[in-house]
């Protein structure tokens, strides 16, 4: 079987809203977004959510569901000079444009600069669509003259359904009907991605060309997309697999597999600004406070980067990420948050003990507001023994140091200042 020209995800790719799969929140029957558009009034919004879950095709039914006028952009490749054009002719078109820029994340302070007034005046619609969290990739003024929709990962039904798509259209074009016998192999991969599921199909299906059977199996998946992964990844997409593999190898204490993933990822044409954040995460979910150096280091190099950019920036990761990865490793402050949280909402909102209470008035001091507080720095070592908890909850071991150097020490001291307590 002949590989088409166009990909199978092109193909598929919805042609009207019922054709759309997954978001019912924003588009199901009585959903707000899907309100907003069968009234034909739509505001400038901004689609957040992970690769390959309809942020593009979205935008472009919006735009064909109400016969408007419809211009994209890529932040990756375009400027304030593209930005102004598009303005000029929406200007034309009397505000009843569509403008649709991909990866807004992308664009600089004045390229989303250049936005605000036509965004503001009605020039035009804004549609943007990210990956990343837009509080803080967007500017301020234009979010606030956006509506932020967040699209969820496509649950597994829509993943089926658009596997049974994949191959109806597959056996339309070759006259093969391809036999789906496994299918958790492409689950996987794809992650909730729908580009990714489609294109693994078409992989694995044009693996078998010539053949009189296609059979789609977990190994047969898995040995395709290995030998393929250059052009399964040839989208420049979030690359998933190779930041996991990134964070795993730093997480493992490995900085040789660590820089070689960061590489990848700045060979890949990764934004550098998603590298870093996903740096300053790892410095307190697996070192902790095993070093809490690594934290300030990743802080700077969020900044630096910030202020450098590339191709300079590359060394500023470079030296954070071997660090991190040649750092002592603790998880005990992620376990205790998790710990922590779990805690309060299977107990609600306890009272605070009195004397912990804050007392700026005459009568919650009569109540007994703060009463009995003891105040630390009036004692030597700067501790008293004293209930910080809730009585419900009192005793309860929420952080345990792990057994690096400097949390040992941290354990014991706290096992001095506690003694039995939390057995520490």
């Amino acid at each position: 079987m002949k590989q088409a020209s166009v990909p199978l995800a092109e193909k598929l790719r919805p042609r009207s809203m019922d054709d759309y799969l997954g978001q019912d929140h924003l588009l199901g029957p009585g959903a707000i977004l899907r309100k907003s558009i069968e009234s034909g009034q739509i505001p400038s919004m901004i689609l957040w959510g992970p690769p390959g879950v309809g942020k593009t095709t979205l935008a472009t039914l919006i735009s064909h569901h109400l016969l408007r006028p419809f211009y994209t952009l890529s932040a990756v490749s375009s400027g304030v000079k593209d930005v102004r054009e598009v303005i000029g002719r929406a200007r034309q078109e009397g505000g009843n444009a569509i403008l649709f820029i991909d990866e807004i994340h992308r664009f600089s302070k004045s390229q989303q600069d250049s936005l605000l007034g036509a965004v503001e005046k009605g020039v035009l619609t804004l549609i943007g669509a990210t990956t990343e969290n837009p509080s803080f990739e967007v500017i301020a003024p234009l979010l606030s003259r956006c509506q932020v929709y967040i699209l969820r990962e496509l649950e597994v039904e829509d993943l089926l359904s658009l596997l049974e798509r994949g191959l109806r259209l597959l056996a339309e074009e070759s006259g093969v009907q391809p036999e789906l016998r496994e299918q958790e192999a492409l689950l996987r991969i794809s992650g909730g991605d729908a580009r990714k599921l489609l294109n693994a199909l078409e992989l694995a299906v044009s693996a078998c060309a010539g053949q009189d059977k296609v059979v789609i199996t977990n190994e047969l998946v898995l040995s395709v997309i290995q030998q393929n992964l250059a052009l399964y990844d040839k989208g420049g997409e979030m690359h998933y697999d190779v930041i996991s593999a990134f964070i795993k190898s730093v997480r493992g204490s490995d900085p040789n597999a660590a820089v070689y993933y960061l590489a990848r990822m700045i060979e890949g044409g990764e934004d550098p600004k998603f590298i870093a954040r996903r740096l300053l995460i790892l410095a307190s979910e697996d070192i902790g406070n095993a070093n809490p150096n690594a934290l300030l280091l990743a802080t700077s190099c969020f900044q630096a980067v910030n202020m450098v950019g590339m191709p300079e920036g590359r060394i500023i990761l470079s030296q954070t990420t071997t660090y991190l990865a040649c750092s002592p490793k603790s998880n005990a402050a992620y376990l205790a948050i998790g710990k922590a949280r779990d805690l309060v909402q299977k107990t609600g909102d306890l009272p605070v003990p009195l004397s912990l209470r804050n007392a700026p008035s005459k009568l919650m001091k009569e109540a007994g507001y703060g009463k009995d507080y003891q105040y630390a720095h009036d004692f030597p070592g700067h501790f008293v023994e004293q209930e910080y908890m809730p009585d419900k909850v009192k005793g309860i071991t929420l952080y345990e140091p792990a057994g690096n150097a400097r949390e040992q020490e941290m354990r014991a001291r706290l096992r001095a200042l506690w003694k039995n307590k939390y057995g520490y």
